[in-house]
């Protein structure tokens, strides 16, 4: 029987950081044995709330970025 807590421990690929005002949101890019997962977690205050994207997404997350920030960048002017 297999599950979560037999599959041993995540290798992290990479980690980042970002701090928003009293937000913190921590980005870390992990392998294990079910495959690699961008592991996304916001911390307010003390209270977490994570998302697991699966990197056969993260295409796609990506150029959904790309148009909000043009979409923002539209919005506000900044048309550099």
């Amino acid at each position: 029987m297999s599950d979560d807590y037999s599959r041993g421990p995540d290798k992290v690929l990479a980690s980042e950081k970002v701090v928003c005002g009293r937000k913190i949101f921590f980005l870390d890019f992990k392998e294990n044995s079910r495959g690699r997962v961008l592991k996304i977690t916001e911390d307010v205050n003390g209270r977490r709330d994570t998302i697991m994207v699966p990197d056969e997404a993260l295409d796609d997350l990506y150029d959904a970025l790309g148009r909000i920030l043009d979409a923002d960048d539209a919005a506000s002017g900044d048309n550099f």
